[in-house]
């Protein structure tokens, strides 16, 4: 029976990438996404599994994706679905900020602990973070709902490491690099192709003993 790997925000960009990957090297593919159709075209031929019309942000959408899954083991769960907008000192928009919160930190907390009985021993968990999630790594400012979101998914991913050790479940904080998507208007340094393949060897390394780490996708230990 092959290795199971559920992927939130698969249907593009890191998302699409990873589930590319894992279909490759003989994973059932899990995808979840927000948009169906054509957003979806590709991940609907590649997934064993599509479970479209997921807002993640949301409790009911998440409680049928846990009743969806009911039963199904799953070997690897892969919070990726982000939203990365700006902010200006002196017009900060607190809506945006709280959005990012809400889709960046809050969201995956909540799909984890929706998941959790699909979660054995063994199973691993990565949350596609953010280098901008680092304070001791922040020189330029601004970016306030992002870096604030990502710090926060840094923190829930440190504890959700210490408390689902005893259970054998492993979690990485893992920061894709600086990837040409939409999300940056395609204007990154590394294709989604290489950051999946770099978030991969992550996740393969990820054992009990590291687990609660936070790292570039290229092995690169990132400051808190």
């Amino acid at each position: 029976m092959s290795s199971s790997v559920l992927i939130t925000g698969a249907n593009r960009g890191v998302g699409l990438a990873l589930a590319r990957h894992y279909h490759a090297a003989g994973w059932a593919v899990i995808g979840v996404c927000r948009s169906g159709g054509e957003e979806a075209a590709e991940l609907l031929e590649i997934a064993e599994t599509l479970i479209e019309g997921i807002d993640v942000t949301r409790e009911e959408d998440v409680a049928r994706l846990k009743q969806e899954l009911a039963g199904r083991r799953l070997d690897l769960l892969i919070n990726n679905a982000g939203l990365l907008q700006d902010e200006v000192l002196g017009e900060l928009d607190f809506d945006s900020i709280r959005t990012q919160m809400e889709i960046n930190a809050y969201a995956p907390l909540r799909v984890t602990e929706m998941l959790l009985d699909n979660l054995g021993e063994g199973a691993r968990i990565a949350n596609i973070t953010s280098r901008m999630g680092s304070i001791a790594d922040n020189d330029s400012g601004g970016r306030y709902g992002y870096r604030a979101s990502k710090a926060a998914l840094n923190a829930f991913g440190k504890s959700l490491a210490v408390d689902l050790k005893p259970r054998g479940i492993a979690v990485a904080q893992i920061h894709p690099g600086y990837v040409q998507t939409r999300m940056v208007n395609f204007g990154g340094m590394i294709s989604a192709e290489e950051a999946a393949t770099g978030i991969a060897q992550r996740i393969e390394a990820l054992t009990l003993e590291n687990s609660g780490g936070f790292w570039h996708s290229n092995g690169e230990t990132l400051p808190w």
